[in-house]
């Protein structure tokens, strides 16, 4: 079954309030995942973020002789290190990285860029050795060999479509418009009949995972002790709120994925990117601040990426799809700093900034220092980042 098809037809089960018909598989124990203390949350920026607009070169004269439209002054940047700074909008930021909570990785990417959002999307969630097109995601093959038995909250994706991330062989993950309205019949009801149509069957099997992952949630969200953190009121906040009350309430799902769109900025760039960045900001900063005043921080490490960055000379408006972006990492014990070169602007690939850490060495660092996991059996062929945690 290939991906759209498979977008399509598990995308059926997420939603606000979710009633399904009487599916019939049944499953074994919801208890056999190897569980620890670490959980990994990601935050994808859709479109591509403009990472030079993002985390800014504002002592090198090549960027704002490539920008003359765009790029920000040098008057208008925070916490300065190194001849980068962050963008105005991200004050939250600035502050984590302040307080050691907050890494960033210059210049990720990999090699032979695709400048196609939906393609380079999935190069990112499927981490190929080759670009070759794989069936199941980087978290799904992951989860397919730390869960013993099958888990339907081992991964939590907040969105309102499914994430290719989190495919696997088996249905350890599930997607959830609204953890508060997610509600389902009676799942005991004619439960253990196949219908001998194996598609329809993969239908009710998805559907009684969905089942079963309501009920986890439903506990954990009644378990989850109150905040004091007054979260915006805006899509993202909202999704890391629940997150955190998820976390908070013991869920011990080992992955949580939620997105952000808006980033394809071709045109009134300043304007679009500040509000984009401000609502990330003011969202992640709201769910750090939560974390860390319920003494979770070091046991959540969050992951803010984006599917590529953008050109590096602007349009005269706004700027088209490029390659190299940086990658922020806060909490879960990260060093707190600045890990790779600036970007050279003096030496790129066709009008690009050229790549020179690997996206998936990141997820290796990861898989091997948070998640306690030997990346490599899951075909992860790069060395683990070193210097992050």
């Amino acid at each position: 079954m290939d991906r759209r098809k498979f977008l399509t037809l598990t995308g059926t089960f997420t939603g606000g309030s979710l009633l399904l018909p009487d599916f019939l598989y049944s499953f074994g124990s919801q208890t056999n995942l190897v569980l620890g203390e670490q959980c990994v949350v990601f935050v994808q920026l859709n479109g591509g973020n403009d990472g030079l607009n993002t985390f800014i070169p504002f002592e090198d004269a090549l960027y704002y002789y490539a920008r003359p439209a765009i790029a920000i002054s040098k008057d208008e940047v925070l916490n300065t290190a190194k001849g980068m700074a962050f963008h105005l909008a991200l004050k939250g930021f600035a502050s984590m990285q302040q307080s050691g909570d907050l890494s960033v990785i210059q210049n990720v990417g990999y090699a032979n860029p695709v400048r196609s959002h939906f393609r380079s999307q999935e190069i990112w969630q499927t981490a190929p050795t080759n670009q070759e097109y794989l069936n199941d995601g980087w978290l799904g093959r992951y989860l397919d060999l730390q869960c013993r038995e099958h888990q339907p909250t081992a991964g939590i994706n907040i969105d309102t479509i499914d994430n290719l991330a989190l495919k696997g062989d088996e249905l350890n993950s599930i997607t959830v418009k609204d953890p508060d309205q997610f509600k389902t019949k009676n799942k005991h009801e004619n439960e253990g009949q196949l219908s001998g149509n194996p598609q329809l069957d993969f239908v009710r099997k998805v559907a009684n995972s969905v089942i079963e992952g309501s009920d986890e949630i439903q506990k954990a969200l009644a378990k989850s002790a109150a905040s004091d953190v007054v979260y915006p009121k805006t899509g993202l906040a909202k999704n890391l709120e629940w997150i955190s009350k998820l976390i908070k309430g013991n869920l011990n799902s080992k992955v949580y994925y939620t997105s952000l769109g808006g980033f394809d900025t071709h045109d009134n760039q300043l304007s679009i990117h500040k509000n984009r960045l401000t609502e990330l900001n003011d969202a992640v900063f709201s769910f750090y601040e939560d974390l860390k005043k319920s003494q979770q921080l070091q046991n959540v490490t969050i992951v803010v990426f984006s599917e590529f960055g953008r050109r590096v000379k602007d349009n005269g408006r706004g700027t088209d799809h490029g390659t190299a972006a940086p990658m922020f990492i806060i909490g879960g014990n990260n060093l707190g700093k600045i890990i790779g070169n600036n970007p050279n602007l003096s030496n790129l690939d066709n009008g690009d900034l050229r790549h020179e850490i690997d996206f998936r060495s990141v997820y290796a660092s990861i898989l091997k220092n948070k998640l306690n996991f030997d990346f490599t059996k899951i075909g992860i062929q790069n060395k683990a980042l070193e210097g992050l945690f």
